[in-house]
């Protein structure tokens, strides 16, 4: 196959080194997304032990995404997330480690470097793949491990302002902590994702956690783990996940309402590692998915990935 004008993208979270490469018409020809280790019992990493970690783990990565000498000769541009969001004094030493690497490949391959933020690479993973009205505004939220945010976005009118979310912990936060105080392995959503979702076919649940309250978009989730991290040991794992996924998506539910109202917006995007849990999707599928237009993005492109920086960077040389 002849290749024209490749992008490759970095990332380089503080939970995972990805590598991807697409072409212009949004084809991902290699996505690589490999977890940074976390010893067990733990609920995160340093930062210099995670920028450790990805100088180890990024020359294999861009290895295999360049073994193959059609696509190494196509690479047409390299792009890197260089923070968490893109606005001035967002900063995280942990996306210093891809950025060295990518600027060292762009100047080896003689091709054009775009450095973005987490955040926009998080948007675009989702949004190049739905069918959403660019030219209209829109919300997105973005729910990670580190992250709890709804971002209202205009094309039109180059606006990018965060408009709700969490003020203390993030989602994510929430369910590892009171996940390994059970005895998961950090990162827990997926595997709590998974029990939530089981337990709900069984249809077994009970009311443990009191009702997030959320106003003008904004909420706070600290009452929540803590309320969590009482019942553990109490009652059973299954039960408190269960509602644990309950309250946080009715939560979403909640957000989603009133900034609608607030903004007048009919369409939402939900990004982030957080939003491929099958219980929320199904949640809100459920109780927004007839008044508004809601889109998910596919679980391996929700969760941090190099595919929506390196769609950012494709962009700026296939215009």
């Amino acid at each position: 196959m002849i290749y024209h004008k490749l992008a490759l993208g970095i990332d380089t979270s503080n939970y995972k080194t990805s590598v991807a490469v697409v072409d212009s018409r949004g084809n991902v020809l290699f996505n690589s997304r490999k977890f940074l280790n976390v010893k067990k019992g733990e609920r995160g990493l340093r930062q210099s032990e995670a920028l450790f970690q990805h100088v180890k783990q990024l020359p294999d990565a861009i290895e295999k995404a360049l073994s193959d000498p059609e696509i190494r000769h196509a690479v047409g541009c390299v792009s890197v997330s260089v923070k968490p969001r893109p606005v001035e004094g967002s900063y995280m030493p942990v996306f210093l480690a891809g950025e060295a690497f990518a600027q060292t490949l762009s100047a080896a391959l003689g091709v054009p470097m775009y450095r973005f933020s987490h955040q926009e690479g998080h948007i675009e993973a989702v949004s190049r793949f739905v069918n959403i009205d660019k030219s209209r505004p829109f919300i997105c939220f973005h729910f990670s491990g580190g992250t709890t945010e709804a971002i209202l976005t205009d094309k039109n009118e180059h606006t990018f302002e965060i408009v709700g979310g969490s003020k203390d912990l993030a989602y994510g936060q929430v369910l590892d902590r009171i996940g390994v105080s059970m005895g998961f392995d950090f990162p827990c959503g997926e595997e709590l994702d998974k029990t939530a979702c089981l337990f709900q076919k069984n249809g077994a649940s009970q009311r443990l956690f009191s009702k997030i309250k959320v106003r003008d978009g904004f909420l706070n989730l600290s009452g929540t783990e803590t309320q969590g991290q009482r019942l553990v040991g109490s009652c059973s794992k299954e039960l408190i996940i269960s509602d644990l996924f309950r309250v946080l998506s009715q939560s979403v539910c909640d957000m989603t309402e009133q900034l609608a109202s607030k903004y007048n917006i009919d369409q939402f995007i939900y990004a982030g590692g957080v939003s491929s849990s099958g219980f929320i999707r199904d949640f809100l599928e459920h109780r927004l998915g007839t008044r508004y237009s809601i889109f998910f993005g596919s679980p391996e492109l929700s969760s941090d990935n190099a595919v929506g920086t390196a769609l950012l960077g494709g962009n700026m040389i296939w215009l």
